[in-house]
């Protein structure tokens, strides 16, 4: 391995590891296969390269499509919902260049209902911005065949996008308004806050108590979240920076719970509660801030989102 081969792969190391949670929607696969890259890439000599960044991206891409049809097979056998591994950065617009756009979480709870395939040409187009051309020798499929399976996966997601008021302060005082009504156990709060066909889903996949199906409509979150919010009026929580509001809650600086919020004008959408120890751990290192219900919230303003 030469010195260039290592220094093109730490310039690049944030855009794969970007592109393989995308795919993947799990920190830890996208660490794995950001491994395997720099395994199959040590062999390489990168000065003969034109492109390195090209052949990274090619085998990053590779890699974490493989991985996410293993993925898939596995997730068919979870307990109740499966939802993707919530990311925090640091909010520096360098690290995300290469990114076009910025997947929401919802919009990454909506890319697991496509295919392998359609995935990662949506993520290449939309979120990287990859021309057809370019995708097709990053997949190895013909160009006619990329513009069908980006087509695809475009009207699909185009149909299920979560929607967002166009005021992100808007949507933070109404997430916080539903923590502290949760918090506090006050279920009338709750169902002004919350969208009449709003959707509850609880990833604890095994290891934690959680509601094993959706929870669906106002009255049923609102009965669940004020029953069961309370026990968690003690913890700390901070919000997590991103496009859409998500807020960590830490007991002794541990990560307990992340949710998630989808909004449709002031109402809460979807609430996306993820309580799976196993993904929680990388959060561990987030500071938590004191707050408790009825107080402002600690709020960090990141120069862009990191979700």
């Amino acid at each position: 391995m030469t010195t260039a081969t290592g220094a093109a792969f730490e310039q690049h190391r944030n855009l794969l590891f970007t592109i393989a949670y995308d795919m993947t929607g799990s920190v830890q696969d996208a660490e794995d296969v950001v491994q395997e890259t720099w395994l199959a890439w040590s062999k390489v000599d990168a000065e003969r390269l034109e492109h390195p960044r090209a052949y990274l991206v090619r085998i990053t891409a590779r890699q974490a499509l493989a991985r996410l049809r293993r993925l898939r097979a596995a997730r068919e056998d979870y307990v109740g919902p499966w939802l993707p591994e919530p990311l925090a950065t640091g909010g520096d617009p360098a690290e995300d260049a290469d990114r076009t756009e910025d997947l929401t979480f919802g919009l990454m709870v909506v890319l697991e209902t496509l295919s392998p395939l359609e995935r990662a040409a949506f993520v290449l187009r939309e979120a990287f911005g990859y021309g057809h051309g370019e995708i097709a020798g990053i997949l190895g499929r013909s160009p006619d065949a990329v513009r069908q399976l980006t087509h695809r996966a475009r009207e699909h997601v185009q149909a299920r996008r979560p929607r967002f008021p166009s005021d992100p302060r808007r949507a933070r005082r109404a997430a916080e308004r539903f923590l502290s009504a949760a918090l506090g156990g006050d279920m009338a709060t709750l169902m002004e806050v919350l969208s009449p066909d709003v959707t509850l889903w609880n990833d604890g996949g095994g290891e934690v108590r959680a509601a094993l199906r959706p929870v669906r409509g106002a009255r049923k979150v609102a009965r669940l979240m004020s029953a069961v919010g309370p026990r968690y009026a003690r913890l700390h929580a901070r919000w997590i920076p991103g496009a859409q509001p998500a807020v960590l809650l830490t007991a002794d600086g541990m990560p307990v719970v992340v949710l998630v919020f989808d909004l449709d004008a002031d109402r809460i959408r979807n609430v996306y509660g993820i309580v799976n120890p196993g993904k929680l751990r990388h959060l561990s290192d987030v500071p938590p801030p004191s707050w408790r219900p009825g107080e402002e919230m600690a709020s960090d303003q990141p120069n862009r989102p990191g979700w």
